[in-house]
């Protein structure tokens, strides 16, 4: 037995548009001049303190974690996640590097910035993840 419907009662085409609607994208050119700058005005004269002043080391991350975020949000208000990383570590001649790859899509994005100074090293990683 075959059923099969007159070509009168299919339901229409879906209406699409012919231009692909775009994504939002995150600028990372703006947010990685920002990083730059706050950490060398924030960090700049700083020092390294001694054992019993450890708090102001997570106070400066903590400040830098707001305000970076803060800019991403002021950047691109709405379509993204954001998540930053920082991270102060005691110069003592080491060196310090911090690379970063992502593979994910392409309106994703990732902002990184690493300042030194005589007496500190600070990593900061800015992610932007597309919700939409």
């Amino acid at each position: 037995m075959s059923l099969t419907m007159p070509s009168g009662l299919r339901s229409p085409p879906t209406p699409r548009s012919s231009a692909p609607s775009p994504r939002p994208t995150f600028d990372t050119d703006l947010l990685r001049a920002y990083v730059k700058k706050l950490l060398q005005t924030t960090l700049q004269n700083a020092t390294w303190p001694d054992p019993r002043e450890r708090e102001r080391v997570k106070a400066w991350m903590k400040e830098i974690g707001e305000r970076v975020k803060e800019r991403m949000l002021e950047i691109q208000p709405r379509g993204f996640k954001y998540i930053v990383m920082t991270q102060i570590n005691e110069n003592l001649g080491q060196g310090g590097r911090a690379d970063m790859c992502c593979h994910w899509e392409d309106s994703d994005a990732v902002a990184q910035e690493v300042f030194h100074n005589e007496s500190l090293i600070c990593i900061c990683v800015a992610f932007a993840i597309r919700t939409v």
